[in-house]
């Protein structure tokens, strides 16, 4: 298989999956930019690749993440970007369109270390070693952080549960 045969592969097999994470990173307004910035990077080091590229792949993206916008304007777009599918799901009728609020809202209050935790293995399915090679750290500290996450969202659940008012219709005969 040629260079550019692998590199398509690699590139069709996990495109979807880099963007997605580039949209949670960076937010939708920077993820194209990252995610291609991540295959340029894929290619010029396409020897480096491991047989299983994603968590290869996720870190790259995660350090073009870091590099390319840094803190406050990242932290900015990825709170607006949730603040607006808390609006969305407000108006949608969708049977747990209130828990997906919840949920949502939840996240846009938490560190973004902990969301980048949570996401990484319940939006994009790693496992929690693969997810620990896309952070940078050993698999039993990414279960602590995990652990810490996950802990840290049913606390603002509930206070976010707890904030909205509950809303009773009155229906007129």
């Amino acid at each position: 298989m040629t260079d550019a045969e692998r590199f398509t592969r690699i590139y069709d097999a996990h495109h979807r999956q880099v963007y997605a994470y580039a949209v949670t990173r960076a937010g939708r307004a920077h993820a194209d930019d990252v995610a291609g910035d991540t295959f340029l990077v894929a290619w010029r080091r396409l020897h480096e690749i491991p047989a299983t590229p994603l968590p290869w792949l996720l870190g790259v993206a995660r350090n073009v993440a870091r590099e390319r916008y840094r803190d406050e304007a990242r932290q900015a777009a990825i709170a607006a970007e949730l603040r607006a599918w808390v609006r969305e799901t407000e108006d949608d009728v969708a049977e747990h369109v209130t828990d997906r609020a919840v949920v949502l809202a939840a996240l846009g209050g938490l560190s973004e270390d902990d969301r980048e935790v949570l996401t990484l293995t319940a939006w994009h399915g790693l496992s929690a070693r693969d997810a620990a090679r896309v952070v940078g750290c050993s698999t039993a500290t990414f279960f602590v952080r995990l652990h810490r996450a996950r802990k840290r969202l049913r606390q603002a659940m509930t206070a976010t549960r707890q904030s909205r008012p509950t809303q009773t219709k009155e229906y007129s005969r």
